[in-house]
Formats: C-alpha cells, structure tokens, sequence
C-alpha cells in the first residue's frame, strides 16, 4: 500500500509541476499551480473510485470505449462532401465525436462479463443444447451431499463456484471457532473432490456485484445473470429467491422425496435404539435418519423387532412414523396388507407421542 501512496503523491506532484512550467489557463503561476493540483486530485478519486470495478468491466469500457472512437472517426471520414465551416455541421462532428465512445465505454462496462475465460470459449463453441448453469451456495458445499449427487450422475449442466462464496468459505475455515473451522475445510475438501471428478464441469466465476454486500443477494443476482439455479439447503435463502423469480434446487427437499414412502398397516423391521419419553415407547432410526416411534416398544430396546405403522406425520424439520411392537403370540395380529387392501390398525393416542418426541432437524446451519 505504500507505494501506491508514493505513486499517488508523486502523479499529484507532476502535474502541478507541469501546470507551473506550462501555465496553460493564467500568467499567474499560483493559479495554475491550483489548477494542476485540483485536475490531479479528481484523477486520483476517480482512480479511486475504480477499485472494487472488476478488471473485465474496465477491459469492456477501454474497448466498447476505443471501438466508438473508431465508429465516430469513421463516420466523420465519411462526411467529407459537406461543408466544414457550416457551424451545423461542426457541432455534428463534435457530437458524433462524443457521442459513440460514450457509449461503448458504458456498453462495453456493463457487459465486461463477456471478457471472462468462460464466456469467450461460449462464443466459439458449436451451436447445440442451452448449458445449464447451477450456482453452489456455501452451506451445500459445506453439506457435502452435492459431491454425492455429482457422482451418482444426477447433476447435469454445469457447476458455477463463485468467488465470493470462495471467499466466504475460506473465512469460515479460517475461524477461531474449531467447529467452523473444520466445517469450512470440509467445504474446501468438498470441492477439491467435485474437481477432480469426471463428466463434472466446474467454473470458477470471477463476476461480482461490488454495490451488493450480502452474499446470498449476489447469488441471486449471479443467478439472473447468467441465467442459472441456485443449490442450497438455506431456508431463508429458498424463499428470497423464490420470490424474486429465481429457481433454487434445495438439497433438503430433494433428501425428504427421496425418502421411502410408508402407510400405515405396513409391516416393518426397524431396531430400537433407545427409549422414548412416554414410559411404553422405543425410539428407532431409519437408514435415511427418519425417526420411528413404536408404542410397548421400551422393553426391546437393542433388538431388531417387527412393528406396524400406525401413522405418519411430515413435519417442516421432516418425517415420523408412528408404529406399534407385535408382541410373538399377541392378541393383536397384522399382517402385511395386500395391493388394494387397507388395513385399519387400533386407534393410538399418536397425537401425544408426536408432542413427546421431537426429531432432530436435518437442516444443516449456515454460516455468514
């Protein structure tokens, strides 16, 4: 940082030098000296102003920029036939001058996107079907399930990482916290992982929205950008998106459909882990984490047992079953219901065991 303050004092320097030797605006060399003074210091805010523009947008305005100069001269060439002294026509020149490199640096600013590695290889591709773009949050890449998904081959198109979710991501691996930090490393080691997978296509994109300070607002605006959908498995996040017409692809909902559907009188085999809070009832775990409650089930606990469903209740944090342990020569009996077939089970208090027991919510926290 030093040397650009020395670089700066000295620009100042020169030009109010050069504006004494010169005198360009007044005899008076203290007025000029002003004059440089005042002209150097707007040069060195506007260099200021011009730190945080992404170098793409810059390169965009110096070629949309020298593009409408070449336009505007070219135009003015091609006026040689009228008369130059009409003042009409010299202020035409002048605003035909003015007018088109104006309007390539302003075009070519807004559209410096185009400049990025990934965009330029678009433009010489053959002609076929639309890439789709989905643009990863940091609380999936943290997640970890978007690594098995891209290995099952379930995700097409074409993966976009952010550099402000990199950035957010390596201060979180960063952090004081030992928790945070060991979840941010995973999330580096995730996309390491992503990487080096193949059929995968991953960008690194280096578009940035320097005005918006929220990350998650960029990614929305990435994803207008683009366009793209964004993968996440933010609550919050869903729904912003979703109301400002962006698509989002949330991880969670995809793990809550996937999940094996059951009815109830359906037999099943689950294994009683612990006890419930009710004094009768166990407590089991499905492979997806789906949580079974089974009534008289409390005695069994550490056994693989036989339960029928009694009902089933989808909550927003996710699914239980409700279920009741066949006891070996019981008075109650079920069997496995046939296709067509509904069985009606014993009425259980299920309305009491689901304000006993609260299932944990796979909803992974996202760190900002």
């Amino acid at each position: 940082m030093a040397w650009f303050i020395l670089a700066r004092l000295a620009f100042v320097a020169a030009v109010a030098y050069s504006a004494f030797l010169l005198r360009p605006i007044d005899p008076d060399p203290l007025i000029n000296v002003l004059f440089g003074l005042a002209l150097a210091l707007a040069s060195v805010g506007f260099e200021w102003t011009l730190r945080r523009t992404p170098v793409t947008h810059m390169l965009g305005a110096v070629i949309g920029g020298a593009i409408g100069l070449l336009l505007a001269k070219g135009i003015g060439a091609a006026l040689f036939w009228v008369d130059p002294g009409d003042q009409r026509v010299a202020f035409l020149h002048s605003f035909v001058l003015l007018l088109f490199p104006y309007l390539g640096l302003v075009v070519g600013g807004r559209k410096g996107e185009w400049l990025e590695p990934a965009r330029l290889v678009t433009l010489f591709r053959a002609a076929g079907p639309a890439r789709h773009y989905k643009i990863l949050d940091t609380s999936v890449i943290i997640d970890g399930r978007i690594a098995d998904l891209c290995d099952t081959g379930f995700v097409d198109g074409t993966l976009v990482i952010p550099q402000f979710v990199l950035k957010e991501l390596q201060l979180v691996a960063d952090s004081s916290d030992s928790m945070k930090r060991n979840r941010g490393r995973r999330g580096l080691d995730i996309l390491q992982k992503v990487q080096k997978m193949t059929g995968v296509d991953v960008v690194i994109s280096d578009v940035d929205f320097p005005e918006v300070r929220e990350v998650d607002l960029k990614l929305i605006e990435l994803a207008r950008t683009l366009p793209g959908k964004i993968v996440t498995n933010d609550f919050n996040l869903n729904k912003v998106a979703q109301l400002r017409g962006v698509a989002v692809l949330n991880i969670n909902e995809l793990a809550n459909a996937l999940k094996p559907v059951v009815l109830p009188g359906e037999i099943m085999k689950v294994f009683i882990l612990k006890e419930g809070k009710e004094y009768t009832q166990g407590v089991a775990y499905l492979d997806d984490g789906t949580m079974v409650v089974v009534d008289n089930a409390r005695k069994m606990i550490s056994k693989t047992i036989d339960i029928v469903v009694t009902s089933v209740l989808q909550t927003t944090a996710g699914k239980m079953i409700f279920g009741r342990y066949l006891e070996p020569g019981g008075s109650q009996t079920a069997t496995r219901p046939a296709s067509g077939t509904a069985v009606t089970p014993a009425p259980q208090p299920a309305t009491s065991s689901a304000q006993a027991v609260t299932p944990p919510s796979p909803i992974v926290a996202k760190d900002r």
